[in-house]
């Protein structure tokens, strides 16, 4: 095996989230009596933190009226916007596959970890995870640098030279590269290609497939 000690990014990579997030926002924005972009002109937003695409949705910097926007979202989100979500074809195989080869599991999202739970179990994925880490609603551990430190703590010790992140997000990339871990980004999620190659990952998988062969390979 390529590697023992598999990161996993949630958002884009397990799941394709789109219609719950993009509901959820929407549901703010018209809270708030903003403007309501079309789903197809909201897909920049999944992966990077909540807060920081509210910043740009909203053209505001004030925190108040940002954490206000995150409540409304959450609000929404919580009662029905995450199970509004699909795995992507392959992923429950390849994490079953991965885990009888003796590869240790670990969720490494920006995404609360309250709701990253909920969705693994959702969608019978939280038995591959040995550990499943997000962030905190008070804001602790979304930026993925400081979410990948926290979660490596948790590897066996000694297994950082066989150890990957895989995500679909540049923040994944510079996330690994803070931690001096390899890291595979998935063509298949809301990265751009241009996006991805130009955060230069080891690799870039184009599909569950490719991913899979990368991995086994």
């Amino acid at each position: 095996m390529r590697y023992d000690v598999l990161l996993w990014d949630l958002d884009g990579t397990l799941t394709d989230p789109k219609e719950g997030i993009t509901l959820s926002v929407q549901y703010a924005l018209n809270r708030l009596g903003y403007p309501i972009p079309k789903a197809d002109d909201l897909d920049w937003i999944i992966g990077p933190p909540l807060k920081e695409s509210f910043k740009t949705l909203l053209q505001t910097s004030d925190d108040e009226m940002l954490e206000r926007a995150v409540l409304i979202y959450r609000e929404r989100y919580r009662k029905s916007g995450l199970y509004e979500n699909i795995v992507y074809p392959g992923i429950p195989e390849l994490l079953g596959k991965l885990k009888e080869q003796g590869c240790m599991h670990l969720l490494a999202t920006s995404k609360p970890r309250v709701f990253a739970e909920k969705i693994l179990q959702y969608f019978a994925l939280d038995s591959y995870f040995s550990v499943i880490m997000g962030s905190e609603l008070n804001g602790q551990f979304v930026e993925k640098d400081v979410l990948i430190a926290e979660v490596l703590k948790k590897a066996p010790a000694g297994s950082r030279p066989k150890t990957v992140m895989i995500g679909d997000r540049s923040y994944d990339v510079r996330g690994a590269r803070a931690n001096q871990i390899d890291v595979i980004s998935v063509g298949y999620g809301y990265g751009t290609a241009e996006e991805l190659q130009g955060a230069s990952p080891d690799f870039i998988a184009s599909s569950v497939g490719v991913l899979e062969k990368l991995l086994f390979s």
